[in-house]
């Protein structure tokens, strides 16, 4: 006889079909930009793919995190509808992993979010509750929490605590595991940008616990409140959040912990742009907007470093594919109506790059 289902026998399920799901997949790969402008001076960049995740970017490590920290808090149980703000990948990871526990899930997210990322999180099984503005998303999202009796997941909040990073195949540990037989094995700056912040609080603190001479660079699109954040340490700002999809916000998050940054470059959407485009040229495939932002900060602290006569190695992460962004970012008719002419900021990338 099958003995009674309990919470606890739920619980140890859930655990183990997540835990099942992280030994099917592999790492992802760490691929060498061929870069002769700064390798020739001892220059090296690389970017870690995160595009092979099952759900396609970065935002799958966070999810798997995320579900494992409610669910051992208690928050979440069998039957629990989870409602995520998300401004796209965030979401579709987490459906996914929602359907694998078999519950319920809604995104919240700004009207803006690309269709493409509206029909992953709807392919996994989720809905989507799209609002006007980025601003909107974490009263609503509150909201429909409590009016399905659900959990809301609240990544803005627990992206920085929900990871182990002291280890535990953290993104950081990979990241300078895979490093190891480089010519520059410990990188000079690892670049990430910040939607919640808590892939620069991980890595941050991993350097920090490993005692690395490595720092951290988080680039940031005009319109976030991150950067001024950082210099003035003001956690009431707002602003009008960021043109580029799933980095930079409107309000300072409280996973973004600036004592780990040590430093921001605010980067211009067109130049985000502009680096995508060379970027999926120099790799031969497409990527997206907030990859192009990475890029950028690459750049500039590579320029730097080769001004100076330093050598080193600088770290970044493919945060998705840019199929997701086909419509948009990947297509000149909207770039030049909503962002404006690349045409100045292609110039700047290509030159940097020569």
């Amino acid at each position: 006889m099958t003995p009674p289902d309990t919470d606890q026998n739920w619980l140890h399920r859930a655990i183990a079909l997540i835990e099942a799901d992280y030994l099917r997949s592999a790492d992802t790969h760490l691929i060498p930009l061929p870069l002769p402008a700064f390798a020739r001076h001892g220059i090296d960049l690389y970017l870690k793919d995160e595009s092979t995740h099952p759900t396609g970017s970065l935002k799958h490590r966070l999810a798997r995190s995320l579900f494992l920290y409610a669910l051992c808090n208690g928050w979440v149980q069998e039957g629990s509808t989870i409602v995520e703000a998300s401004s796209g990948s965030t979401a579709v990871s987490e459906a996914y992993f929602a359907r694998l526990l078999g519950l319920p899930f809604v995104a919240v997210m700004a009207k803006s979010t690309s269709p493409e990322k509206i029909a992953q999180i709807e392919f996994y099984g989720g809905k989507c509750l799209l609002v006007d503005t980025a601003d909107q998303v974490y009263e609503a999202a509150q909201r429909m929490a409590e009016q399905t009796g659900g959990h809301y997941m609240d990544q803005f909040t627990y992206a920085e605590r929900a990871t182990d990073w002291r280890g535990n195949n953290n993104i950081a540990q990979s990241m300078f595991s895979q490093m190891a037989r480089e010519r520059h094995p410990v990188p000079r700056w690892v670049v990430v940008g910040a939607g919640t912040g808590g892939t620069s609080a991980t890595v941050g603190r991993f350097i920090r616990y490993q005692r690395y001479a490595t720092q951290v660079c988080v680039p940031d699109p005009v319109g976030s409140v991150f950067g001024e954040y950082h210099r003035t340490g003001n956690a009431a700002l707002t602003g009008p959040g960021s043109r580029i999809e799933g980095i930079g916000r409107p309000r300072v998050e409280a996973s973004f912990i600036r004592t780990l940054v040590d430093r921001m470059i605010e980067v211009p959407n067109v130049e985000s742009v502009a680096a995508m485009r060379e970027l999926s040229g120099i790799l031969g495939r497409k990527v997206g907007p907030s990859t192009g932002t990475n890029f950028i900060g690459m750049l500039t602290l590579a320029q730097e470093m080769r001004t100076r006569g330093e050598q080193g190695s600088i770290l970044s992460l493919l945060c998705d594919a840019g199929e997701r962004y086909l419509p948009n970012y990947h297509c000149a008719e909207w770039v030049s109506e909503s962002l404006g002419d690349c045409s100045e900021a292609t110039a700047r990338v290509r030159a940097a790059l020569a």
